[in-house]
This record gives structure tokens, C-alpha cells and sequence, in this order.
């Protein structure tokens, strides 16, 4: 087995909705229904192989930590995905989620992907979400050759 790094991935399959606050009648999201709509929109996309849609979620002060590089800004987080969509294409992809915790602002989960030249055995991403962007993100994985 060996380590994946730079193949910022994000698996997590959550139905939101808004949420109102009790006794009132304005519309207001909670912080943690935000987080689940970004973790949405961003699977949607990533397994679409979505290049500008999955960047929407991140803003230029956003910052993805991977075993082997730090990516800041939009252009190196953009350029993160590009490899990573060449790694997990939207047609020959397998990808499952195992486990998600979402707690307020932050995320946390645990997937595997089977891909047309390797396994995924256990990758794990940690988001935390303001204002509706992935402000800072981990990557972390283990794969196998196929």
C-alpha cells in the first residue's frame, strides 16, 4: 500500500434543508445546515468532474493540507483537483462513503474509492466551512495498486 497525497478528495452524500430558528419566522441556516449544503454541492461536482463548479466552494484565502503539499489560494487548490479528477474519472470510478460527522462549521469523513489503476482503501478529509467556502481542508490516504 501506499500513501495517496495531493488528491483532495471530499465524499459526502447529506441531504439539507433550511432550518427555521423556533419562534420566529425568519428563514435562518444554521451554521451546520451550511456545512451540509457545501459538502453536498462539492461531491455533486467532484463526481461530476466539475472543475469550476467544485471550485466554487473555496475562496482565495482557502488553504487543503495533503501529506506531501500545502495548497493555497485558488490557483494551487485548482490545480490540486485537476490532478485529481485524471486520478478518479466520473465514468470509471467507484467511490463510497463509510463515515461523516458534521458539528457545526466542521466536517469530517471517511470514504474509499475504487479507481481504473488503484484502490482507495481509506481516505479521510476534514473540512471547516465559513460563509459558505471551505476555508481549510486535510486530505489524507492509503491506496493499492490494481
Amino acid at each position: 500500500m501506499k500513501l495517496i497525497s495531493g488528491a483532495a478528495l471530499l465524499v459526502c452524500f447529506l441531504v439539507s434543508g433550511c432550518a427555521s430558528k423556533p419562534g420566529t419566522h425568519n428563514s435562518t441556516i444554521s451554521s451546520q445546515e451550511v456545512t451540509k449544503r457545501v459538502l453536498d454541492h462539492h461531491w455533486k461536482t467532484f463526481q461530476a468532474n466539475d472543475l469550476e463548479g467544485t471550485m466554487a466552494d473555496y475562496t482565495e484565502e482557502s488553504i487543503l493540507i495533503t501529506p506531501d503539499k500545502i495548497y493555497k489560494g485558488l490557483s494551487e487548490i485548482r490545480g490540486n483537483f485537476v490532478n485529481a479528477f485524471a486520478l478518479f474519472p466520473k465514468d470509471a470510478t467507484q467511490m463510497k462513503l463509510n463515515t461523516f460527522v458534521v458539528q457545526q462549521d466542521v466536517a469530517y469523513i471517511i470514504w474509499e474509492a475504487t479507481a481504473p489503476t488503484f484502490k482507495l482503501t481509506y481516505g479521510t478529509d476534514t473540512f471547516i466551512i465559513q460563509n459558505g467556502k471551505i476555508i481549510r481542508q486535510t486530505y489524507a490516504g492509503v491506496s493499492a495498486s490494481l
